[in-house]
């Protein structure tokens, strides 16, 4: 993969970092939609230093009609930050298990609230694990931080703007084939999608272990859809998570930076008066 050191740290770099005088902070970001708590593998063990952060209860808002990860409020991601030791110039990474998806997700919110200076570790702690690198369960004495949460700095969208999208740009729907025909629903409450999205699923994003594919191969991956330039792109998923990884590698990829649809299909399905696309598009 061509060199994105703003966006994408792999493990000798990382690992570098951590061993010089001005280490990153690192946030765990560990979760998975199934289970079990994040927490429990952070406890396990870490990468030394990591504090840890949950993506279902402080790195999103109270689940409800905006969706089942719906944004924090800003007073609560600068709370959070703060209390993770992070400050307004800080040198963030984030990092999961391994596939970068609540990763991206972490990564998405802070450089929506305004920090730019944060990357992903390139395969998580599996990644760190297989590289053989150290972990520890002690949990870091974190000194407060003085982080000051700026929202807007990438663009999201609501439900009548992903539905505009979806008709006058390109609206990507990042889950399996068979979410996004409506043939199966594992999570919400009703099958289908939104009218007239376009399927990328974000889980090719990556290799088998993990590690984001090669930027020509992502590149490459989105240029199937046939952007044209200046046209209005955004993602969806169920609930914004696995969205904020297709925003990322799109990124990673050079092409623009999609809005993410934070509420995603658990919001658009919330009003009952929505339509619902189903079957091949």
């Amino acid at each position: 993969m061509s060199s994105r050191p703003d966006l994408l740290v792999d493990v000798p770099t990382l690992a570098a970092e951590i061993a010089s005088d001005a280490p990153p902070a690192l946030i765990d970001v560990r979760w998975s939609l199934a289970g079990p708590p994040g927490i429990l593998g952070y406890r396990a063990g870490h990468l030394p230093g990591a504090r840890f952060a949950d993506i279902d209860t402080e790195l999103s808002g109270r689940r409800g009609a905006a969706g089942r990860h719906p944004l924090p409020e800003a007073a609560d991601f600068d709370e959070l930050m703060r209390r993770l030791g992070i400050d307004d110039d800080s040198a963030v990474v984030v990092y999961d298990a391994a596939d970068s998806v609540p990763a991206s997700r972490a990564w998405w919110e802070l450089r929506y609230f305004g920090h730019d200076n944060v990357r992903v570790l390139d395969g998580g702690y599996a990644a760190w694990i297989a590289a053989g690198q150290p972990v520890t369960t002690e949990e870091p004495v974190v000194t407060p931080g003085a982080f000051t949460a700026r929202p807007g700095g990438l663009p999201i969208l609501d439900a009548d703007d992903a539905a505009c999208i979806a008709k006058d740009g390109v609206l990507i729907d990042v889950r399996i084939e068979g979410r996004y025909r409506g043939e199966v629903e594992p999570v919400d409450a009703v099958a289908g999608r939104i009218p007239g999205a376009v399927n990328l699923p974000t889980n090719a994003n990556v290799g088998a272990d993990g590690k984001f594919l090669d930027i020509e191969t992502l590149g490459a991956r989105f240029d199937s859809l046939a952007i044209e330039p200046g046209t209005e792109v955004g993602a969806y998923c169920g609930s914004g998570v696995n969205a904020a990884h297709t925003v990322f590698a799109m990124t990673l990829a050079g092409r623009p930076t999609p809005a993410l649809f934070v509420g995603s299909w658990s919001n658009w399905i919330a009003d009952g008066t929505r339509p619902v696309a189903t079957g091949a598009p």
